[in-house]
């Protein structure tokens, strides 16, 4: 089965061709990113424009890399939600015009879930389990015990771990994306020299605006008094804030797998791609005899291959959609 994914939530075009649920035989992306570093952040018309030169030479491209033609496609999925509305409704046209072109089915799929399953590419899925999907716009754990059968257990309040990591690399100086920056300069510093901590009370949800102002007010006291943060400084607030995210995140991802019984913890999103975040969790669930799955670096970030991919599954357990809805989306 031959299903071609497209992925456009937010700043990234990707086009993906995948035969099965775990042969990926192309993975082409492209990104709008420079364009935004000089705001620090995502601007969502520069995004939709973008994806809008972008979309036809990543689709032919991933189609020319799979050496397939229309006529050998099975069907086609793509990210109808969440994401930036114009930036959806670029590869939602797109993906309908070709569909309907091609005469095959147009398969809606959600980004998050898309996340979640992108740790068992390559691989069956044992269920249930625990999946914790972490990206600069979320930050959502979730029971799951079947295709389509995802539980949230618990979301953030408030910013998303992703969110909070580019607002203190905001904060510091160290430019954007901040995910990137902060795992460079954390490693240069000490994780013990400032006490940060991501405070939610005892359940599942997730708080990372209150470590985020900690974060601004230790910077402002420090460059009070000694009328700069010198590099040194910076990588211990930057080690110090990274290891009090990482440990919130790996701590409840953990304690639910060991609530939920599951003894498997599926972990995706870009803030996966973080070396210090997958290092603790391999500790963890080692010493708490939890079976990981995390999401290989290539499909943590948005990319289309993970789309595809639960496109696929969706087929074969006959849960997809005839059809990607726009009036869905439109509201």
């Amino acid at each position: 089965m031959n299903v071609l994914g497209i992925e456009t939530s937010c700043d990234e075009t990707g086009a993906s061709v995948v035969r099965g649920a775990g042969d990926v035989v192309s993975n082409v992306v492209a990104s709008s990113l420079a364009q935004h570093a000089p705001y620090g952040g995502i601007i969502p018309e520069i995004a939709s424009r973008a994806q809008m030169e972008f979309i036809c030479a990543v689709v032919r491209e991933a189609m020319e890399k799979a050496r397939l033609k229309a006529g050998e496609m099975d069907a086609i999925a793509v990210t109808q939600g969440p994401g930036l509305i114009g930036s959806l409704l670029v590869g939602l046209s797109f993906a309908r015009a070709l569909s309907l072109a091609w005469r095959v089915p147009l398969i809606g799929i959600n980004h998050l879930q898309a996340h979640l399953y992108a740790a068992f590419i390559g691989s069956g899925i044992s269920f249930p389990f625990t999946g914790l999907v972490v990206s600069g716009g979320h930050t959502s754990l979730y029971e799951v015990t079947g295709i389509g059968r995802e539980k949230l257990v618990g979301s953030t309040r408030d910013d998303a771990a992703g969110e909070a990591f580019d607002k203190v690399a905001k904060i510091l100086g160290l430019g954007y994306p901040g995910g990137p920056a902060i795992e460079a300069a954390a490693r240069k510093g000490s994780s013990e020299a400032f006490r940060f901590r991501c405070d939610c009370g005892p359940g599942f949800d997730f708080s990372f605006s209150g470590i985020k102002t900690a974060v601004l007010y230790k910077a402002r006291d420090l460059k009070k008094l000694y009328g700069r943060l010198s590099p040194a400084t910076v990588a211990d607030l930057t080690a110090s804030f990274q290891s009090a995210v990482v440990e919130d995140l790996v701590g409840k991802a953990c304690r639910l797998a060991q609530k939920s019984h599951s003894r498997l913890l599926a972990v995706g999103g870009g803030v996966a791609f973080n070396t210090a975040l997958r290092s603790r969790l391999q500790e963890e669930t080692r010493q708490r005899n939890i079976e990981l799955r995390l999401a290989p670096k290539a499909y943590c970030l948005d990319n289309a291959a993970m789309v595809a991919s639960l496109g696929v599954r969706l087929l074969e357990a006959g849960k997809s959609s005839k059809r990607a809805c726009l009036d869905t989306l439109m509201g």
